[in-house]
């Protein structure tokens, strides 16, 4: 998705490509929901739902900003601080506990992203690079919210429902500046503005079921192995290369992922997740 996505912010805009977007994702959406029970959430699950929705508009705008100015995997490796901040803030608001697992699993983590960031300093990057880079630190402490918002929503509401009403959000605060931003995408752009609406869509929904089946603080760290693909399709769709530095720190991160998950309450949590 993140490499469809900037594709199209290259050619149209990122408000325009998050816009366009998300209307396939509400037809999507709304599609699943119609076909299954459709029970309107209550107060509080609908307040997660703005919630969750408003600031995810955010951090995307943000994100895709800037990866349209980053290489992807440095992209990626920035945006790799929401989870460490996100394994905090589950244990400050969500009551969960971090096993010495997920801590030493973070500071690698960090010392990968380091081997990266240093490997990148070692050229001059343009200033639109910097800019990219600040913008997608900003998406990060975002996205850290939202994988909290992720988890109490995953709690409360089914996947189809809580994919439809997050693109609804999404759609509606961006129609706020339709008037002055909105631009009728070229016609050849529209196959794949439909595949990243339904790329966007198949990933809230199983992010929806897996986050009503483990904790934030552990799923968090999943989120490592999304740099495995951004170097693959870095390289394949736009030509970016990936250097030594960039491969010792994607090792390290992999490595710390498995660490993790060698969690031997895993499959217990996993149980009482889905009897829930």
């Amino acid at each position: 998705m993140d490499a469809a996505m900037k594709a199209l912010v290259l050619a149209i805009g990122v408000y325009n490509t998050m816009f366009w977007r998300a209307f396939g994702n509400v037809a999507i959406g709304g599609a699943l929901w119609s076909v299954g029970p459709r029970i309107w959430p209550d107060r509080r699950t609908l307040g997660l739902h703005l919630a969750r929705g408003g600031v995810t508009t955010a951090m995307a705008l943000l994100f895709f900003w800037g990866l349209a100015r980053v290489p992807m995997t440095l992209g990626v490796a920035i945006g790799y601080t929401a989870p460490i901040l996100a394994l905090g803030l589950a244990v400050l608001f969500l009551g969960e506990r971090a096993g010495w697992r997920a801590l030493v699993a973070g500071i690698a983590a960090l010392a990968g992203i380091a081997i990266i960031l240093a490997g990148q300093s070692r050229s001059a990057p343009a200033p639109a690079a910097w800019w990219g880079s600040v913008a997608i630190l900003a998406s990060a402490v975002l996205y850290a919210i939202n994988l909290i918002l992720a988890r109490l929503q995953a709690l409360a509401a089914k996947p189809v429902e809580i994919a439809l009403f997050q693109s609804v959000v999404v759609l509606a605060t961006l129609a706020l500046a339709a008037p002055w931003l909105m631009v009728v995408p070229p016609v050849g752009l529209v196959p794949l503005l439909g595949l990243a609406a339904v790329l966007g869509s198949i990933s809230m929904l199983l992010l929806g079921w897996a986050y009503a089946r483990g904790e934030a603080s552990y799923l968090a760290a999943t989120e490592y192995t999304s740099f495995v693909w951004a170097a693959a399709l870095g390289w394949i769709v736009f030509g970016e290369a990936v250097s030594m530095w960039t491969l010792a720190g994607a090792g390290v991160i992999v490595a710390a992922c498995l660490f993790a998950g060698r969690r031997r309450d895993i499959l217990a949590s996993a149980e009482v997740g889905a009897q829930a």
